[in-house]
Formats: structure tokens, C-alpha cells, sequence
């Protein structure tokens, strides 16, 4: 069988699974950005663990020790974030949200894309970017003037409390619990799906690779859409290997024509 008799086979199988679902979940990983501009962190030839150690400037300990070596990194990523925009894979679900197949969205990303799309309920895993938090007085601060100035000037961002403390923008690093309440809420929405639609992720990272296994276990079926193969595949309905910015929007739209 050809590989594009096969991917169109599976893409046919995806749609009759998801035109039967009443409770879609989707479970986005980098994979999904990548399309708008902004990289991946495992894969071998671009992704941003290549060049650095994440435990030395993307984990708490480094942040505390060094918080400059995290601001020095994160640039570059912050400048890409302000410049992204929604690409076909993040429409697509939010097409499939307006249909009424789509329930919620579990993102390990920061870049607030799926909520950019129009997404109503995300539930960010990892954190975003577009908040901080002082370090010292624990004040919140809306990060978008901020993100702006610290990726033109380089200035690390300091609160204006008396101690002028470094903010640290609300993403999860390395050695940090993911937030109880989202993982929670995560959790529940994974327990509640007859369909969990996994895209652009490796599936690498715990707790939050657990979630295709409790979605299992309550009986949803599994769909990887992924350009590389991950360790769930065995596991799930079916797998897709290839740009969800062209997957998706296809399944989407024949799902929306068969409704």
C-alpha cells in the first residue's frame, strides 16, 4: 500500500471518528507552532535544545542562580512569540470548536496561539509567557509592554515594588509543579472525552504525557498527529505523520462537510 493511500485512508478513519464523537479533546504540543515561526525544542536539527543545556537556563535552579542566562535564551524565543500568529492548525480547531466537536484544549505551549485562534477554553500546562510575576511581592503584571521592551533593549523587566525584583514570566521551568489547578482541569477534560486528538507533540515530557494514557484508560479513542514517531503510537486509533497545518485543516473540513 502507498503512503498516500495509506495517510488518506487514516485521514478518512480520523474524520469518521470525529464526526461520531460528541466530546473532542485536543492535546497540542510544539509541533503546532512550529508553522508560525517558532521552533520547536527536541527535534535534531532546529530545536532549541541543541545549542543549550535546559537545565542551566530554563530550570528554576538556573533561574535563581542566574536568572540573566534565562533572559539571555528566552529572547530570541519572546521575539518570535510577539510576531506569531495562529497558523492553519490552530484555525482548524477553532473551526472544530465552532461546529460543536471541540470541548477544550490542553496546550503544553506558551505562546497563547490557541486563544489568539479564538479557542475559548485552554488549559495552558506549562504557563504563558504574556504574565510575570515579581519574585519578591509575588505582584502580577500583564507582560505584553514588557515583552516589547525587553526584546528591543535587552533590559531584564524589574517590578516597581521597593526591592525592584526581577519578574519572572509565569512559564513552568524545569524542576517547577505544573499549576494544580490546570493539571486538574486537564485531567477532567481528558476523563470526559470519547476522542483525544494529540498534535505536534513528542510526548516526551510527564505529567503531561500521561494524559493520552488516562484518556485511554476511560475509554477515548487516540489520535497522533505528529511529524515524528513518539511512544504512544502503538497505543492510540491512528497515527499521522506529517505538518498538522496541512493535516488538520483537512480533516476539519471534510468533518464539517459530513456534519
Amino acid at each position: 500500500m502507498s503512503v498516500l493511500i495509506e495517510e488518506a485512508e487514516s485521514i478518512n478513519h480520523a474524520v469518521r471518528l470525529i464526526k461520531a464523537a460528541s466530546h473532542v479533546v485536543a492535546f497540542t504540543g510544539a509541533g503546532i507552532s512550529t508553522p508560525s515561526g517558532i521552533p520547536d525544542f527536541r527535534s535534531p536539527d532546529s530545536g532549541m535544545w541543541k545549542q543549550v543545556d535546559p537545565f542551566r537556563v530554563a530550570s528554576i535552579a538556573g533561574f535563581r542562580r542566574d536568572p540573566s542566562a534565562f533572559f539571555r535564551w528566552v529572547r530570541p524565543l519572546a521575539k518570535l512569540s510577539l510576531l506569531a500568529k495562529p497558523n492553519e492548525a490552530h484555525d482548524a480547531l477553532f473551526k472544530l470548536e465552532q461546529i460543536g466537536k471541540l470541548k477544550s484544549i490542553i496546550t503544553q505551549n506558551i505562546d497563547t496561539l490557541h486563544t489568539k485562534a479564538g479557542n475559548r477554553v485552554v488549559h495552558e500546562l506549562h504557563g504563558q509567557i504574556h504574565e510575570a510575576t515579581c519574585i519578591s511581592c509575588y505582584k502580577h503584571f500583564s507582560a505584553e509592554k514588557l515583552i516589547e521592551t525587553f526584546v528591543e533593549t535587552g533590559e531584564i523587566p524589574r517590578c516597581d515594588c521597593e526591592r525592584k525584583s526581577i519578574l519572572k514570566p509565569n512559564v513552568i521551568l524545569f524542576g517547577e509543579q505544573l499549576p494544580f489547578k490546570t493539571l486538574q482541569a486537564a485531567k477532567k477534560a481528558v476523563r470526559a472525552c470519547d476522542i483525544l486528538l494529540v498534535i505536534g507533540s513528542s510526548l516526551e515530557v510527564a505529567p503531561a504525557s500521561d494524559l493520552p494514557l488516562l484518556a485511554r484508560r476511560n475509554g477515548a479513542r487516540i489520535i497522533i498527529v505528529n511529524e515524528s514517531a513518539t511512544d504512544y503510537d502503538r497505543m492510540a486509533d491512528i497515527v499521522l505523520k506529517g505538518d498538522a497545518a496541512k493535516l488538520l485543516p483537512t480533516i476539519v473540513q471534510q468533518v464539517e462537510n459530513a456534519i
